[in-house]
Parts: structure tokens; C-alpha cells; sequence
């Protein structure tokens, strides 16, 4: 099979307390690295994505744009 460019797979084993560690090559190709912050997104019926907090900021930025904290525009 080919695999599309751009696209990758793992395997990783989820540990006694949970813990699972992602793969160097991963941490390479997505510029992760020690300290950075990632969210664990769930879905039931699709399952679950790991984004970097940066990638979700910038969504998230550009769908509700820049607010205040009493919720004004900037």
C-alpha cells in the first residue's frame, strides 16, 4: 500500500498509569518537544486526536477572532 504524503502512523503502548510516549520520529516531524502543551480530544464514535495547544489557539482564533476578557472586540 501506498501511503499518502504527509500522512503517518504509529504505534504506541499505553502504560500501567496511563502514560503513553510519543515517537521520536512524531515529535520530529511535528516540531514537538519537551515542556510543549497538547490536548486530548475525544470523540466516541471517532476517536481521539492529540493537536499542540498552538495548532487549537489558532483555530480557535480565527473562528471567534480576537476578544477581550469582557468578552468586547479588540
Amino acid at each position: 500500500m501506498k501511503v499518502p504524503r504527509g500522512k503517518y502512523a504509529w504505534s504506541v503502548t499505553v502504560g500501567s498509569k496511563g502514560q503513553i510516549v510519543i515517537p521520536k520520529e512524531a515529535r520530529e516531524v511535528f516540531g514537538i518537544s519537551p515542556g510543549d502543551t497538547l490536548l486530548l480530544l475525544g470523540d466516541e464514535k471517532r476517536g481521539i486526536a492529540i493537536p499542540q495547544k498552538s495548532t487549537v489557539n489558532s483555530l480557535f482564533s480565527g473562528i471567534f477572532g480576537s476578544k477581550n476578557r469582557k468578552g468586547g472586540e479588540e
